[in-house]
């Protein structure tokens, strides 16, 4: 099997984490992304590199146009083909009301997981669309959140994975021509640092009962719906926003 090159953005942890990981397992050379997470990229790279895979980490913040374009030359000096991109890096604010949001908080949120996305799929659809490239795929991590709203907690957030959705659907009918198939996965309660980062460390707790599986997801469950939607399995698919929520 060539060589494929797969680009996975906030990969020092979560589902990103998990993601690169099982990526290499199936036979990519992984772009462990990572914005200021050193350790956290430094030891999914070790564990790939353990497993007999081959990890690249690539330090960018990818609300920032300049690193994103230098990050992809990164990929383009590797010379392994660019065959996927998993657009997961994201934020999310401390849990708050609504009429407590700032500025702030509001354009850090969008710049990283509306902005961030569509700066990634950008430079990846230069690279994969044919007739000039080779044709691949890309898989937007969203969230339940886009069509639950979050409030009294991340509207800000919710509003930011409402974007993604549209970024996936309108990416799917304007590129599916080109070669490159383009989905979203929406997750639900998901057991990661996230929720604590967030200020609510017994939200997987709180929120699992409410559940119809009755339980928090697990980061591999989401990075193999990934995975799956990356692969041939997955061929004719191309606009759909996969629900990993247990239900909810």
């Amino acid at each position: 099997m060539s060589e494929r090159f797969l680009l996975v953005t906030g990969a020092s942890r979560g589902i990103g984490a998990a993601t690169a990981r099982l990526a290499a397992a199936r036979g990519y050379v992984v772009g462990v992304n990572y914005a200021e997470d050193l350790a956290g990229a430094s030891a999914v790279s070790r564990a790939v590199a353990e497993s007999g895979g081959h990890a690249l980490m690539l330090q960018a913040d990818v609300a920032r146009e300049a690193e994103v374009e230098a990050l992809f030359a990164r990929i383009d000096a590797s010379g392994v083909p660019l065959a996927g991109l998993v657009n997961n890096a994201g934020v999310v604010g401390t849990v708050a009301p609504f009429t407590e949001y700032t500025a702030q908080r509001i354009e850090r949120t969008l710049a990283t997981n509306v902005l961030g996305s569509f700066l990634c799929a950008r430079e990846a659809l230069k690279r994969m669309a044919q007739p000039a490239g080779a044709g691949g795929a890309i898989v937007n991590v969203s969230s339940a959140a886009a069509r639950i709203g979050s409030p009294h907690e991340f509207i800000d957030y919710a509003a930011s994975k409402g974007a993604i959705d549209s970024l996936t659907l309108g990416l799917a009918k304007e590129f599916g021509p080109h070669g490159v198939r383009v989905n979203a996965v929406r997750p639900g309660i998901i057991d990661t640092t996230i929720h604590a980062a967030a200020g609510a460390p017994d939200r997987v707790e709180r929120f699992a009962a409410q559940v119809p599986l009755r339980r928090a997801g697990e980061v591999d469950e989401v990075a193999r719906s990934i995975l799956w939607l990356l692969s041939d399995e997955a061929a004719y698919i191309t606009g759909a926003l996969l629900d990993v929520a247990g239900g909810r």
